[in-house]
Formats: structure tokens, C-alpha cells, sequence
């Protein structure tokens, strides 16, 4: 029989929630992107909501500035925290959650970032092909080129002198940070590389690939140590413990699994999710559990020991992940375009965009409780069908330039039809019942 699933809120624990025990972080209005955890054992979360979150015990303090979702996030030695996201920007906070500073450079979004070892520098990987390297001293940043395509992840080596990077062009490559060249290329996997992680001590890297390729090569030779691939895709979150000896490694089909590296065998194999990715992983600092985020706006944290025995994440099923043959054709659209960033109630509840309610006959940008882009902020455009439609036509990027709306549109002209006759329903406010 699975354990019940108990936060440590509903637990009443007034102490923060302990390495060891389950438990799960809420607050999040999206999914949640990436997970850091600190010297201290203190958990830092971003996520599709464009915020951080800085955790003690169950309660978050919001670090908000980012102008569209946060995908990376760490913390470093000395309590700064560090947050890339689609905004193209990476956010510097002060332990205490004040924004320090903005740094600016990249052309496209910012997926993973990485410290270097003696903490003076910061490596940064986008989607516009380049790695970011932004001294902490306030030196300009330079930038590596030379992927042929969008770059996932970056690694430095325990010296700080080299850093690995992979990307969507399917290799792994190796760079002198103080020349900025390309020294070899480590890897070429036919299959883009999205995580990898590096033990430069023991003299190993492992990575995970689109096509579910889960490898460890020694970082001498480039030699196969361990082929750890199931039949699962893609690879989308690999962590190392604080002791090297375990990796954690999430897919697209809702598993981690638990590798133990002093043997290269898995330990662990746990489904973690009912339906949808795992899209972060982090270990705490004593390696005796496993945090974890898809698409449910929670972070959840399983004792790696107990891991069997407990539910995965299921908890109340978003309903972007509810069987579409449930739904009206206007629901389907709502829930696939719409339900991430937008709630249908009062209130925007922490999410991505602001809440739809009373939409019809609103000015765009004038709900209270949402931070709006300059492109609606004042804006005299006014929601209604002919708008929805037009926006959802040519995209909100054409319609409304400058937006932090997400590129998408709704071809057929009666799914956009469909969607509009479901929010006319659902968004109308409702006349208190005496």
C-alpha cells in the first residue's frame, strides 16, 4: 500500500523539514524549472511563474523581477543567489531576496548556470548557441561561440581552468576559460545533449541526450565507463550528490533513477510522476534525498531509502494533464494554451500571466495583482472576441510586440472560435447567491 503523501504543514513540524523525512514545497503558481540547495541545506526553487523561491522550512520569500519563467537557479558559498530565465537575463539577490543587480547579454533564454570553484565567475547556457562568463568582480562578460546550436548545460572542471558544455548539436565540448577556445571536443552523440554532470576527482562525466542516452566516459580518454540507458526519452534533469557517489537522473516520461557511481549500477528506479517530465532534481547536502519538479507546481522530496514505498506525484492532477477526451473543444484549447499561466477565478495566484476573470470588455494590463510588460502596461487595447481571436491568429508576439506572452498560435479558426465561447462561459463574474 503507497504512503499517504503528508507536507510538512500538514504534519505541524515548526522546525524546517529535515533530510530523511518526505515532503513537498507549494506555493509556485507553474512548473517548476530548477531546484538549488545551499551549504546550508537551504532549498531555492524557480519555476514557469517567473519567480524564485527562497525556502525555510515550508515557507517561501518571492524573489521576483524576471519578466518571463525562470528556468536555473543557485546559491552560492556566500548566500548570493544567482537565477537565469526566458527573459534573457540572469538576476543577482542578496541572501535576504533584494535584487542586486541584472546582467544582460545573452539573445535568447538562459536554461542552466554554473559557478565557478572559487566563485569568482559565473558561466551561464542559453538558447542563443553561447556560454555567458560574467566575472563577479563587475568585469564585462565574455561570451563563448562556436555550438551550432541552442547550448543546455555547462560544468566547470574542479581547477575552475576548464568548462564543459553540451548542446542540442548533439556534443560535448571542452574550453579554456582563460583563452575562451575550444580545447576538444569531448563527445559526439549524435542526439542533443540536454544535462551533464562532472566529477572531475574521480575522473568522470556523465550525461543524458534526447534519445534517452544516459552515459558516464572518462574524462581522460572519452571512453564509454557506464551505459546506463532504458528505454525512456528524453533525459531532461541529471544531479550529482554532494559526495560524488550518486547521480539522479529525470525523464521525459516521469522516472528518476538513482546511480550508484563507486559501482556504475542503478539503485534506485522510481516512477515519479503519473503523467508528464521531470524537469529538475537536486539531492540535499547529505545525499539522503531526492528533490524533484515536473509539471505539478510543487517540489516534491523523497528519502532515497523509502523511495518504493511512497506515491509519486499525483496528488491534484493540474488540469493541463487531464485525458483530453474529457474535455470540450474549448476546454482542450484553454488547457493546452491557456491553463499554465492563466487561472479562470479572482486572483492570479502566483502564475505566469494574470488571472482571466471578467476578461471580456477589460483593459489588457489592468489587473491589480500582476506585474505587466511595457507592452500592456497603459495599453488602451481592450479583450473581447474580435481581440482574443486576432491575438491567437498571428500570435501574441505579432499582436502585441514586446509582450511576455509565450510564441504560440491557434490555426483552425474554429478552435479559436471554440476557445473564445469557453472563456465567455467561464470567465463571466458570477452574481453572489443571498
Amino acid at each position: 500500500m503507497r504512503a499517504v503523501l503528508l507536507t510538512c504543514a500538514a504534519l505541524s513540524i515548526a522546525a524546517p523539514c529535515r533530510a530523511g523525512e518526505f515532503f513537498t514545497l507549494k506555493g509556485h503558481g507553474g512548473p517548476i524549472m530548477g531546484i538549488a540547495v545551499s551549504d546550508s541545506d537551504q532549498i531555492a526553487t524557480v519555476s514557469f511563474d517567473n519567480s524564485v523561491g527562497l525556502w525555510d522550512g515550508d515557507t517561501p520569500l518571492w524573489l521576483d523581477g524576471h519578466e518571463a519563467a525562470v528556468n536555473a537557479v543557485l546559491i552560492a558559498a556566500d548566500g548570493t543567489i544567482f537565477s537565469g530565465g526566458d527573459d534573457f537575463t540572469i538576476r543577482v539577490w542578496s541572501s535576504d531576496g533584494q535584487e542586486r543587480d541584472v546582467w544582460r547579454g545573452h539573445k535568447g533564454k538562459i536554461v542552466a548556470l554554473e559557478l565557478s570553484p572559487d566563485g569568482k565567475t559565473l558561466a551561464s547556457a542559453s538558447w542563443d548557441g553561447s556560454v555567458g562568463l560574467w566575472p563577479r568582480d563587475g568585469s564585462p562578460a565574455w561570451f563563448l561561440q562556436g555550438h551550432d546550436g541552442p547550448v543546455n548545460d555547462v560544468a566547470f572542471t574542479d581547477d575552475g581552468q576548464g568548462l564543459y558544455t553540451a548542446s542540442t548539436d548533439g556534443s560535448i565540448r571542452l574550453w579554456d576559460v582563460a583563452t575562451a577556445q575550444e580545447k576538444r571536443r569531448v563527445v559526439e552523440h549524435g542526439f542533443g545533449v540536454n544535462e551533464i554532470e562532472i566529477n572531475s576527482h574521480a575522473g568522470w562525466l556523465a550525461y543524458g541526450a534526447v534519445d534517452g542516452g544516459t552515459r558516464a566516459i572518462v574524462l581522460d580518454t572519452g571512453d564509454v565507463l557506464a551505459d546506463l540507458t532504458l528505454e525512456r526519452r528524453p533525459i531532461l534533469a541529471i544531479a550529482q550528490d554532494h559526495s560524488g557517489t550518486q547521480l539522479s537522473v529525470g525523464d521525459g516520461e516521469g522516472y528518476i533513477m538513482v546511480i550508484d557511481t563507486t559501482e556504475w549500477r542503478i539503485s534506485r528506479d522510481f516512477r515519479a510522476t503519473e503523467k508528464g517530465p521531470i524537469w529538475a532534481l537536486a539531492f540535499s547536502r547529505d545525499g539522503s534525498n531526492v528533490h524533484a519538479a515536473g509539471l505539478d507546481p510543487r517540489m516534491y522530496s523523497w528519502p532515497i531509502d523509502a523511495m518504493s514505498e511512497l506515491a509519486p506525484m499525483e496528488a491534484t492532477t493540474p488540469g493541463y494533464l487531464r485525458s483530453a477526451e474529457t474535455m470540450t473543444n474549448g476546454e482542450r484549447q484553454f488547457m493546452r494554451k491557456c491553463s499554465i499561466c492563466h487561472t479562470l477565478t479572482p486572483g492570479s495566484a502566483r502564475r505566469a500571466g494574470p488571472s482571466l476573470h471578467g476578461v471580456f470588455g477589460r483593459r489588457a494590463g489592468s489587473v491589480e495583482d500582476y506585474s505587466y510588460s511595457k507592452a500592456l502596461d497603459g495599453s488602451a487595447l481592450v479583450w473581447d472576441e474580435d481581440t482574443i481571436d486576432a491575438l491567437f491568429d498571428i500570435g501574441p508576439d505579432n499582436y502585441v510586440p514586446g509582450t511576455k506572452m509565450p510564441v504560440q498560435r491557434i490555426a483552425k479558426p474554429q478552435d479559436r472560435a471554440d476557445l473564445i465561447a469557453y472563456l465567455r462561459e467561464q470567465t463571466a463574474p458570477r452574481e453572489s447567491s443571498k
